[in-house]
């Protein structure tokens, strides 16, 4: 008889335990295991997938459950109450949590925290249609916001021996989008019992995301070293950088070891009052270089586009779907265009590395305006397909040959403090794309024209200087 249970228990497991660890198998691989970095992709997927049950949610009370007119009016509003709020506070979640650097697990699980509850205020307001649904959805932002800024600060420090930046992003971006792959479905399935089932299935797995913040490596939680970064690029700053890379001591730092000073002070001589008066006149290193933001510009129209296309679209594709189908299928074939484009260059990315990042995203972008230019004179289904996949492979692609130029160009000590704030900045920018977005009249041309132009403008303005840093070389020396 135990037998017999043992065996039944067994089966039932299976379903469960086998898909967890090929899923452990494949996080855990090339050393990401024993670095920390297998546990951040899953805490990442875990993150994704709540993600999506909220959107899911929030997308089918918001734009599918009244007509087209009224659905304008409800995301205009759901902008005006959530994003414009959203752009102001953007810019002060990466310093605020720049101040806690010795509590990112912390922060992590305080994020799922808060998005845990606020799906269950959610629950409750789509249910009932009460405006506790915006501010809700405010703080559902604004969470998720602190969390990919803290996330950017974990990649570095749970790098495994041999693994470039690049390749540990993308492969964490890989993982949150298989599992949001997985998790639409659900959430859509969920739907279908009910408004407030996806909220809680959102609700457990943020839970579950809070367990898996506090087993990251301890080590996480150290900022040995750590300054925040300026993104300036003039030659001032530029030149102080270049001095301070070999040198830590800036005007931040605390005169600890006045023995030390008087030491050198002999060695130098009177040029030491010059060097110190350079340091206190600079950020020393607290400067990122002009490579880093020209594709930093690049990177932003690429994503004001992408919130364009995803406002614009949605609504152009409900009121006039893709010939012969139905508008929840002309969406989901967008959808998954984009989804699997950006798959794809996430992929190309982690195989590229770091190998001529200007030069990639000049390619890239370039493409892009192509495309995004054919669609707008030759409107039709496919093509608009076709640029749904070019803007996601190319936002993935382009995204990542900016990770390995702050890997290349910033040094170590206010690296992370870059990254956060190179999320702000994109972040941003796609709310302004969505709002342009949802401004615009439903015409497929003309829409199409001003995706173009947007893209366009961001690749003309970069595409000389980010050439001309590919062929100068890298600013600082190459860090890991």
């Amino acid at each position: 008889m135990r037998r017999a249970a043992r065996v039944v228990g067994r089966a039932l497991r299976t379903p469960v335990t086998g898909p967890a660890r090929g899923i452990r198998k494949v996080t855990h691989a090339q050393g990401a295991g024993e670095s920390g970095l297998g546990r951040l992709i899953e805490l990442h997927g875990v993150n994704g997938a709540g993600d999506v049950m909220i959107t899911v949610a929030l997308a089918s009370t918001v734009f599918f459950s009244v007509p087209t007119d009224e659905a304008r009016g409800r995301v205009a509003l759901y902008l005006a109450v959530t994003m414009l709020p959203f752009t102001l506070l953007a810019p002060v979640v990466g310093p605020l949590l720049d101040r806690l650097p010795h509590g990112r697990r912390a922060a992590m699980a305080g994020s799922m925290l808060a998005r845990a509850v606020l799906a269950l205020v959610l629950s409750g307001a789509v249910a009932t249609g009460s405006l506790e649904m915006y501010p809700a959805a405010l703080g559902v932002l604004v969470a998720s916001k602190a969390y990919g800024v803290v996330r950017s600060a974990v990649v570095p420090r749970l790098l495994p021996q041999g693994f470039s930046l690049v390749k540990a992003n993308s492969r964490v971006t890989l993982g949150g989008l298989l599992a949001t792959g997985v998790a639409a479905p659900v959430g859509a399935g969920l739907q279908m019992i009910g408004p407030g089932w996806p909220l809680y299935g959102a609700c457990l797995l943020f839970l579950g995301g809070a367990f898996l913040s506090f087993r990251l490596p301890p080590k996480v939680d150290s900022a040995r070293g750590e300054r925040r970064a300026l993104l300036a690029a003039d030659e001032q700053h530029l030149a102080a950088a270049v001095d301070a890379r070999w040198d830590p001591v800036t005007t931040d730092d605390k005169t600890d070891n006045k023995e030390e000073e008087k030491d050198r002070d002999g060695e130098r001589g009177k040029g030491k009052g010059k060097e110190k008066e350079r340091r206190r006149k600079g950020p020393g290193l607290r400067t990122v270089g002009p490579a880093v933001t020209h594709a930093l510009a690049a990177n932003a129209c690429v994503r004001c586009q992408s919130g364009f296309l995803i406002f614009f679209l949605a609504f152009l594709l409900r009121e006039h779907p893709l010939t012969g189908q139905s508008a929840a299928v002309s969406l989901a074939v967008v959808g998954v265009a984009a989804g699997a484009g950006n798959a794809l260059g996430t992929a190309v990315g982690a195989w590229l590395r770091a190998r001529a990042p200007e030069v990639i995203i000049v390619t890239v972008v370039g493409a892009l305006v192509a495309v995004a230019v054919s669609a707008a004179v030759f409107f039709g289904a496919a093509v608009v397909a076709v640029l749904g996949a070019v803007a996601g492979f190319t936002q993935a692609l382009a995204k990542l040959s900016l990770d390995a130029l702050i890997q290349r160009d910033v040094p170590e000590l206010v690296r992370t403090s870059a990254f956060a704030r190179s999320e702000t900045l994109l972040q941003m920018a796609w709310v302004v794309g969505g709002a342009i977005g949802i401004a615009l009249p439903l015409r497929g041309p003309l829409g199409l024209s001003v995706g173009a132009l947007i893209v366009a403008l961001g690749w003309l303005t970069t595409v000389r200087a980010l050439l001309a840093s590919a062929r100068r070389g890298a600013s600082h020396p190459r860090v890991a």
